[in-house]
């Protein structure tokens, strides 16, 4: 399951793990015009966790979920 939502300066997606087994902490995904940042809380810090992408890291990510083994340089608009 997941939730999306729009506010003034991200939109936030949430994913909540419903699987079976060893569930994970939910990961929410901000949005925002100039990054991606991802977060989860870690129950053994007792933090959430955070990590930022740019907005190429984003494009390189959704490229290389479709790509079989190997190293890759995107080419193109705005590359």
């Amino acid at each position: 399951m997941f939730t999306i939502e729009h506010e003034f300066d991200a939109t936030v997606i949430t994913l909540v793990d419903e699987g079976g087994g060893h569930l994970q902490e939910d990961v929410t995904i901000n949005a925002f015009e100039e990054c991606i940042t991802v977060e989860q809380y870690d129950q053994r810090t007792d933090k959430v966790q955070k990590i930022t992408l740019s907005l190429t890291q984003i494009d390189e990510l959704a490229a290389a979920l479709d790509l079989p083994e190997g190293v890759y340089k995107l080419v193109g608009k705005n590359k």
